[in-house]
């Protein structure tokens, strides 16, 4: 995929509003089959402008009025905020304390950066397909926890455009949820605990609860390839010591011993396990019984940003923003195709461009020779381009909105003709 170049981002952003940008099928999200009257009218969108000039507050009367605006302002990063009581780009004019936010959607925010104590390939802003493993376990043991545990059905996963994911939760009773119900459904989701400062950050009672024991299991089909292979957490005596220091002092003489006579991770991760489950060793309260399974999970479990998902009024980045520093589209995953996921080839704003103005020179010469009726019909511009497989995702994700939108519809009138 060609390189990005951020001075180019300008023009790249208005040919990108203009002709590829989805607003139908974004409009028809956000405004949920317009069963809530002025629904998509008091939600707040805000932009980030070049030189990071930032705007608040804004909101919308229709579909139009948002494709003018954006086409106008270029915005390099659109966020999306809470459905407040009065429209947001009024809020000036309402009376103090009456402005308030009173739906939005239940969101998560999982970023590479927080796993920086834990991944050796990689730190800060930076990812590979190494590291990007952490990501796809995490959308499986959040995305089987919301829909399993919870039993919330409408979950919309997508890549940040740099390096991480973001999920939003549609169903219409959870866009309703107060913010200590999401502080609680967060707290419920999150195991990892402790600041920089915290060497052990995962602690397991005797009674392993079953979304901890679920969540194991979808972490050991990655384990040994991700941890013990291209991580190699044990390969080395810096990467050791920090396995080491999440163990009891009690066993600490064992695992050296055990680790000096070992060549690899794999080798030295078995030693772990047998000296952690060797039933003397937890007997004599030498060690917890699931040691392993604590280092497992500090290393590979999702880290939320909790405030991002509590707060009602907490704005996040929009689907099919574009990453100003990456040029990458924010994109739909699919939840088929999680293992699949490759935010390397996830398109950015100029490789799009490029491919629409390759075939718009081609389609202008073929155009010459047609009818005006048929230039009418022309297909939708972004499905010329890598971003329609994206597209595709986010309708299905759509269709199944509407489904359960007429189902609970037809269930009503269902009632409602009992009476």
């Amino acid at each position: 995929m060609e390189a990005f170049d951020p001075a180019e981002l300008p023009e790249l952003l208005k040919l990108y509003y203009r002709r590829l940008f989805p607003y139908s099928q974004y409009y028809r999200w956000l405004n949920y089959g317009g069963v809530i009257k002025n629904y998509f009218q008091h939600r707040e969108f805000s932009f980030t402008l070049k030189d990071d000039i930032y705007i608040r507050y804004q909101s919308f009367n229709n579909q139009n009025d948002l494709e003018k605006e954006m086409q106008k302002m270029n915005p390099y990063k659109i966020d999306i905020g809470a459905v407040y009581s009065h429209r947001p780009n009024q809020h000036n004019t309402v009376k103090l304390g009456a402005f308030q936010a009173q739906e939005k959607e239940l969101v998560f925010d999982i970023d590479m950066t927080d796993y920086d104590d834990v991944r050796r390939c990689c730190s800060s802003a930076d990812i590979c397909s190494k590291c990007w493993t952490l990501m796809t376990m995490a959308i499986h043991i959040i995305d089987r926890a919301l829909k399993e545990d919870f039993g919330f059905k409408h979950r919309l996963w997508v890549y940040s455009g740099r390096r991480g994911v973001h999920c939003w939760v549609c169903d219409a009773s959870v866009r309703k949820l107060s913010s200590a119900v999401r502080s609680g459904i967060v707290e419920y989701l999150s195991l990892v605990k402790g600041g920089q400062d915290v060497k052990k950050k995962v602690h397991l009672s005797e009674k392993i609860h079953p979304f901890v024991r679920k969540s194991i299991n979808i972490i050991n089909k990655y384990f040994e390839e991700y941890a013990l292979i291209d991580q190699d957490i044990l390969g080395n005596k810096e990467s050791c010591d920090k396995i080491l220091a999440l163990a009891p002092e009690t066993i600490h003489d064992k695992l050296q011993e055990a680790f000096q006579n070992c060549h690899n991770s794999l080798q030295r991760w078995e030693e772990v396990k047998k000296i952690a489950r060797c039933p003397n060793n937890i007997k004599n309260n030498k060690c917890g019984p699931w040691l392993d399974c604590e280092i497992m999970l500090q290393y590979c479990f999702p880290r939320l940003d909790i405030n991002v998902s509590k707060g009602i009024n907490h704005l996040l980045k929009s689907p099919f923003s574009v990453h100003p520093k990456t040029g990458r589209i924010s994109v739909p995953i699919d939840l088929q195709k999680v293992d699949q996921f490759d935010p390397f080839t996830v398109p950015t704003i100029s490789s799009i461009c490029h491919e629409l103005d390759a075939i718009s020179t081609n389609e202008k010469e073929k155009e010459e020779n047609k009818s005006e009726s048929d230039i009418k019909h022309r297909t939708k511009d972004y499905k010329k381009t890598s971003l329609a497989p994206y597209v595709k995702v986010f309708e299905q994700f759509l269709e199944n909105l509407d489904k359960s939108r007429k189902g609970e519809l037809l269930k009503k009138s269902d009632l409602q003709k009992d009476f």
